[in-house]
């Protein structure tokens, strides 16, 4: 794979750039003390040059960038405190930074499908459901049992299972390339094409196995016991019909090239086999 073949498309340059602005004009501000009109100044021309330059329908992905960047920054500024809630610093960086990345990562290997839903954000409205319900434990565990929230074994093991599950995830959408969507696809494309090789010769789902082990590692790196147990549950449920879902149509695409490759390789994720099929 070439150099030109890693970069991401116009829109996926223009959230690189808006991402590091973000993040490094908000520490300017707060080492050097600068005057809080200065700095959103400055962005706001730097903004406005990269509007004009492309076009104005970019504005919509710099407001969510800028915005997913403001997100780091302050959760950075959390995690390097003395306070006993440093760890939702940690959490706020993690969540920042998989749903950029997940736009980024599209628009390299997939630029086609990029669109806003790239981001992740507004995946369902479940997933929007799960993440105030872990706000909400945290702070209110915070207030009654703030003892809880300083438990360091639980903030480096979830800190692992958050790092190792984006690296999963990350590693197996560079690995199917452009065969790797969003979205379940009900069409085979002519282009697409069944990868069985890196981490798909591990896991038949390393995406799923990834995002799986990285939403429960957020709520154990800010030991949310009731959320841990909760999005087990239910993230497991989600990928049970995703993946059931998935196989049927990978099997209808391959046929005995797809079968076969299942019996070999698991789904990834514990006690989920994936789609029973009869073979005749």
């Amino acid at each position: 794979m070439q150099l030109k073949d890693i970069m991401p498309s116009r829109d996926g340059k223009v959230a690189v750039v808006a991402y590091l602005i973000s993040i490094v004009s908000f520490f300017v501000m707060v080492v050097e003390e600068v005057d809080w009109w200065a700095i959103p100044l400055v962005e706001g021309v730097a903004y406005f040059i990269m509007i004009l330059i492309i076009d104005v329908k970019i504005v919509q992905v710099i407001f969510i960038v800028h915005s997913l960047g403001l997100v780091f920054s302050v959760g950075g500024l959390i995690a390097v405190s003395d306070h006993p809630f440093s760890s939702f610093g940690v959490y706020m960086m993690a969540m920042s930074f998989f749903h950029w990345s997940e736009y980024v990562t599209t628009a390299i290997f997939n630029p086609s499908t990029l669109s806003l839903d790239s981001f992740l954000i507004n995946h369902s409205w479940e997933y929007g459901v799960a993440a105030c319900a872990s706000w909400l434990e945290f702070w209110v565990e915070y207030y009654f049992f703030p003892g809880l929230k300083t438990l360091r074994i639980f903030f480096w093991v979830g800190l692992v299972m958050v790092v190792l599950g984006e690296t999963l995830r990350k590693v197996a959408m560079f690995t199917a390339g452009s065969n790797f969507t969003h979205q379940v696809q009900n069409v085979k494309r002519p282009n697409h094409s069944l990868v069985t090789t890196g981490v798909y010769s591990l896991f038949r789902h390393p995406s799923y196995v990834g995002w799986f082990y990285w939403s429960i590692g957020t709520q154990i790196l800010v030991f949310n016991p009731v959320c841990s147990v909760g999005y087990a549950i239910v993230t497991w449920m989600f990928f049970r019909e995703r993946i059931e879902e998935e196989e049927k149509l990978l099997l209808w695409f391959f046929g005995d090239e797809y079968s076969q490759y299942k019996e070999k390789v698991g789904t990834g994720i514990p006690f989920l086999p994936g789609y029973k099929h009869k073979t005749s």
